[in-house]
């Protein structure tokens, strides 16, 4: 069996790391505390977030004690790292909300029953919001010095361009003291993160050492592209969140069976506990069988099944199936939309009938009645599945799904979806 580390590296998951040889040996001889920093900005986490996440359960896996920081009141100030302007600062009650989110997301992930090495979630509004402005600049800020924070590429990059507020500047500091309290409430000695989270990892290495005398330890992740240089887990509708109210798990599910053939591999290493050997046993069937898919199926039902649960990996794979063989008229009506996210929808009113000329302008399918006509002369149209080859059709309530919903595709691959108001 490989060791964490012999893991890691096999994945591609270790982006920087301050000392690799010291922690290689640390990580021989003795299970070791890590922790990694969630703030809540939003109310789920998405499957950036994940990677992360997932490291932290590897850890576990390999009998390491992992805690899941909540960052209750970094996330009042917020992490500057990355970004081209000053965020928009949350209210502290729906900081607290968004905070309890998450906890549940980690849940799905970490073990918090084993006996061995439950893992842990804290939340680092429980010291921060104690500590006040005297004690904050003699016991933190005295310790660290302005040339060395300001050396930080994306400091600099920042006060070259939009500026930065002593607010945002502070932040780095924070996240050194959150590092600094774990060392001593927890003996932790590893803290992990995002490739942005560099310089704040350093700092609160650097804030031990001075304060403690000893070494503590920090790598970084990479961040997720995909072979385009996209940022992974991104749609033209924004992120891909874990929870299933934000991002619907059939979009979550048909986000990751698409994954692009060149990216698929590292994904399986990066979001699943597949073993090496299985993982290269998929790639070599992937390259003897391309057209099948089957590393995107996997990863599609490994990572679906892991945050969203069986129930709903088999009502999204059902979903699929039925609309791979165009059975539209077996999704319930609670399948409709879910299945049907991503296309154009529009809700319409029809009194008693309404012609398929109608239904195709009014629902958005056509810019014109000529045009619906020519579509319909040359089979273009269905209906619920079924060819339309009459003009003068006509529909009423009772030929909807559900005495709602009419699908229509246009051509081969564009579908349209029409609502009727009550």
């Amino acid at each position: 069996m490989q060791d964490i580390f012999e893991d890691l590296k096999f994945r591609g998951l270790i982006y920087q790391i301050t000392n690799e040889k010291g922690l290689k040996e640390k990580l021989k001889k003795e299970k070791i505390v890590l922790y990694c920093g969630f703030d809540p900005t939003a109310p789920s986490l998405h499957l950036g977030n994940l990677v992360p996440l997932l490291t932290l359960r590897r850890f576990q896996i390999f009998g390491h004690h992992p805690i899941a920081l909540v960052g209750g009141g970094t996330a009042l100030i917020g992490d500057p790292s990355g970004k081209t302007k000053e965020r928009v600062l949350n209210p502290v009650e729906k900081v607290k909300e968004w905070g309890e989110r998450l906890k549940k997301q980690f849940e799905k992930i970490l073990d918090f029953k084993t006996k061995k090495n439950p893992a842990k979630i804290l939340d680092n509004f429980e010291w921060l919001s104690k500590i006040d402005l005297i004690s904050f600049l003699r016991d933190y800020g005295k310790y660290l010095q302005v040339s060395q924070m300001i050396s930080k590429e994306w400091v600099k990059e920042r006060i070259s361009t939009t500026g930065i507020s002593f607010c945002e500047f502070s932040y780095m500091i924070l996240q050194a003291i959150d590092f600094l309290k774990l060392y001593e409430k927890e003996n932790c000695q590893l803290q992990i993160g995002g490739s942005d989270q560099w310089g704040n990892i350093v700092c609160g290495i650097e804030l031990i050492k001075k304060i403690k005398g000893v070494e503590v330890f920090g790598f970084t992740l990479p961040l997720l592209l995909t072979k385009s240089g996209k940022k992974f887990g991104k749609t033209e509708k924004g992120a891909i969140f874990l929870d299933k109210n934000l991002t619907p798990v059939y979009q979550f599910y048909q986000y990751l069976i698409n994954t692009d053939d060149r990216d698929v591999i590292q994904l399986l290493k990066y979001f699943t506990f597949l073993s090496k050997e299985e993982i290269e046993e998929i790639e070599k069937e992937m390259e003897e069988n391309p057209k099948e898919r089957k590393a995107q199926k996997v990863l599609a039902r490994e990572l679906t099944k892991m945050v969203h649960g069986e129930k709903e990996l088999k009502k999204v794979e059902r979903i699929s199936e039925l609309l791979f063989y165009g059975k539209v008229k077996e999704l319930k009506e609670e399948e409709i939309k879910e299945a049907l996210f991503d296309v154009p929808t529009k809700k319409i009113s029809i009194g008693k009938e309404i012609t398929i000329l109608d239904l195709l302008k009014e629902g958005g399918v056509v810019s014109s009645k000529s045009e619906a006509k020519r579509l319909i002369q040359q089979k273009g149209i269905n209906v619920n599945e079924e060819l339309v080859e009459d003009k003068e059709k006509k529909f009423s309530k009772k030929d909807a799904l559900h005495g709602k919903y009419f699908v229509i595709r246009k051509g081969k691959k564009n579908y349209f979806l029409v609502e009727l108001e009550n």
